[in-house]
């Protein structure tokens, strides 16, 4: 293999020490997997494109006369729906307790941003009354300025009745509880010890613990984020070598516990590293300790996009996927000795973006192969199948048994789902207008046959059954009034984008019992297939021109807003402003749904590609305004023929049509590396 230097020298000086395994070993074994499986990767590949082929035709040739049940034996002719297998049950070992066993929240964030990676390890705990007061949860005074003393009050009589409902008192309300008060619990076994002037409760397995002193409660102390993804993929934009020992590098600084970065905040500046455990006095006076820090997961990425750091002896470079795999698993072998992420000793590798029970299979022999090379205990390393592409969706129950002894985690995503549902559908007619597509009938089957096959298959008790992002992290009062429908829903986790909204999330789950209600759920009707493959065509659209305009705008002006970040800075998630400059926490599944339906909109006529340059150029100054404060960005409107952004952004609508399932990875990295290779832009 051809090898870039930065990536061999961060191998063989950083990541292999303390490991015990021989470089030259290392690069033998990582060769022979590479060669023995990139040629399978490819295949897989070409699999997708065919049928992606056969769909289109099909959907061309049935665009006037659509039939359900035809379409659904079509799709089981081509291998694209394969038959279900005899009922079965998951069997994964070693799992921690935050995934096997508890409901609560989850952060993913960029893993080479080492700030957001460390804040996010740390969100284990966070302080209710800070969440509280920060942000829009309390629409009482202000938290501009000095201390608002009503706001403050606000704050803890929220506080103070949510504890009356997740821990309640016999004697009095929690509102009138001191440190010298004398208290007596509804139920003795919630009270598990004391702090340090506090008291350490529990409630549907998650810790609380409700600081005191003499005038009542100081603060309420949650444990938060449960779990967090750190993330290779869709939030981090990396295309070289370069990007990706950024990457390596910081899960090296995780997985050893020495990860440190400098902050500067209110004009102090400190070190953050990781969070010690926290130390508590149970009630026969004998100490313990709480784990200090989220169990981390890693999200590789999947089986589509390759890398220019290796190149094979055949000239094709590595398929990312395999070398994620080898390189965060050897980075992982240092926490697998200490016993400090996981106590259980596994590793938790998220995959993304698999097409079927055969992309499956292919990981999980990735996972075993990777395993034997780096002397690991067999099924040391685990998987997360995200459910967000319909080959995977359709298929889930077989997709499952492919990684029924590893599997950890199954969970939803509506945006990347829905861009592959335009994609898929892409020649069958146009697509309902975004915000409609909540309400599509796919869209409730799609979230109900996600956790009926986690509870069916028995993943209670082994992995999570996972529920999408909130994606406004200025709007913590709307996502308290509506992400309680995750766990409602039996979801025993679901994803959120700071630790600030773990923590207001947490609460959620002290309210409902996600145990209680997957065993309710397992006697439901389970969600029908035929109405996750009702494609969410308009067979006569009736959009006024300002209806389609609107939605136009709606989509270039996101699209545009994340694209120039990516391409000419390297960002890969961000807060950005929407239309209406509501902030929105944005990764390329964003760009994925966006320019799909731009693309299947001009494909059908709805709109014209002069009308869509125009919004895009329309929208490029708007852009340019939400971002004038920044002094890194470079206008797109100044000159559109040369911002390499801006060009960037067309081609993601008016080559959608071609990009393989939609993604948006290949024009992406292709930009971003003119950018990086110093191709000028004026």
């Amino acid at each position: 293999m051809q090898i870039d230097a930065t990536l061999k020298l961060f191998i063989e000086q950083e990541a292999l020490p303390g490991t015990g395994i021989d470089p030259a070993q290392f690069w033998m074994n990582f060769k022979t997997i590479a060669e023995d499986m990139a040629p399978q990767n490819r295949a897989l590949l070409k699999i997708r494109d065919d049928m992606q082929a056969k769909i289109d035709a099909w959907n061309t040739a049935h665009r006037q006369n659509f039939d359900a049940e035809e379409y659904q034996q079509f799709l089981k002719s081509i291998g694209y729906l394969v038959d279900e297998g005899a009922d079965f049950l998951v069997t994964t070992e070693n799992v921690d307790v935050e995934i096997a066993k508890l409901a609560g929240p989850q952060l993913v964030v960029p893993v080479n941003n080492a700030r957001f990676a460390l804040n996010a390890a740390n969100a284990r705990w966070g302080s209710l009354f800070d969440a509280l007061y920060g942000t829009d949860a309390i629409s009482i005074g202000s938290n501009k300025g000095t201390y608002d003393l009503v706001r403050g009050a606000a704050v803890i009589a929220w506080a103070s009745a949510f504890l009356d409902e997740a821990v309640p008192l016999q004697n009095m309300k929690w509102s009138a509880v001191n440190n010298k008060t004398y208290i007596i619990f509804v139920d003795d076994r919630q009270w598990l010890g004391n702090g340090d002037g506090s008291y350490l409760l529990t409630n549907n397995g998650l810790h609380i613990e409700v600081k005191l002193n003499a005038m009542g409660i100081v603060d309420v102390i949650l444990e938060s984020a449960l779990t967090t993804i750190m993330d290779c993929e869709d939030s981090v934009a990396a295309v070289d070598a370069e990007d990706k020992v950024l990457v390596y590098r910081n899960w090296l600084g995780l997985m050893k516990g020495d990860l440190a970065e400098e902050v500067a905040k209110n004009g102090k500046y400190f070190t953050r590293k990781l969070n010690a455990d926290r130390q508590y006095t149970d009630r026969n006076g004998r100490s313990f300790s709480l784990h200090g820090r989220s169990l981390m997961l890693i999200r590789n990425v999947g089986h589509l996009m390759t890398n220019p750091a290796i190149v094979l002896d055949d000239g094709h470079e590595i398929p990312e996927g395999i070398m994620d795999c080898m390189i965060t698993a050897l980075i992982a072998l240092h926490d697998l000795q200490r016993r400090a992420n996981s106590r259980s000793g596994s590793m938790y590798i998220v995959k993304p973006k698999m097409h079927g029970p055969d992309e499956v299979a292919f990981a999980v022999e990735l996972f075993s192969r990777v395993e034997t090379a780096l002397g690991m205990k067999a099924g040391t390393l685990k998987i997360g199948i995200m459910d967000e592409e319909r080959r995977t969706t359709v298929n889930l129950k077989e997709c499952i048994r492919a990684a029924k002894d590893r599997i950890v985690f199954i969970n939803t995503g509506f945006l990347d789902r829905t861009g592959d549902e335009i994609h898929t559908s892409m020649e069958l007619g146009p697509m309902v207008r975004k915000g409609d597509m909540k309400a599509a009938t796919w869209i409730a089957a799609y979230e109900n046959w996600n956790v009926d096959n986690g509870l069916k298959l028995g993943l209670p008790g082994h992995a999570q059954i996972g529920k999408g992002m909130w994606a406004m992290p200025d709007r913590m009062a709307d996502m308290l009034a509506q992400k309680i429908a995750h766990p409602r829903a039996g979801a025993n986790t679901a994803w959120v984008p700071s630790p600030t909204a773990a923590t207001l999330h947490a609460t959620h789950y002290h309210r409902v019992n996600v145990a209680e209600v997957q065993a309710q759920l397992k006697s439901r009707a389970p969600a029908k297939l035929e109405d996750i493959l009702a494609v969410p065509v308009v067979t006569r659209p009736n959009w006024t021109a300002a209806d389609i305009q609107a939605e136009l705008d709606n989509n270039a002006q996101g699209l545009l807003g994340y694209v120039v970040r990516w391409v000419e800075q390297g960002v890969g998630c961000s807060k950005v402003p929407d239309i209406n400059n509501v902030g929105l926490m944005e990764d390329r599944a964003t760009l994925r749904i966006s320019s799909q339906h731009m693309a299947n909109w001009i494909r059908h006529g709805v709109c014209s590609k002069a009308q869509v340059l125009e919004t895009l150029k329309r929208m490029a100054a708007v852009v340019d305004g939400q971002n004038a404060g920044d002094v890194l960005y470079r206008p797109m409107s100044a000159n559109y023929d040369t911002s390499l952004a801006f060009q960037a952004a067309c081609d993601l609508v008016f080559k959608g049509v071609e990009q393989p399932n939609g993604y948006t990875e290949p024009l992406l990295h292709a930009f971003r590396l003119r950018v990086k290779n110093g191709e000028p832009m004026k």
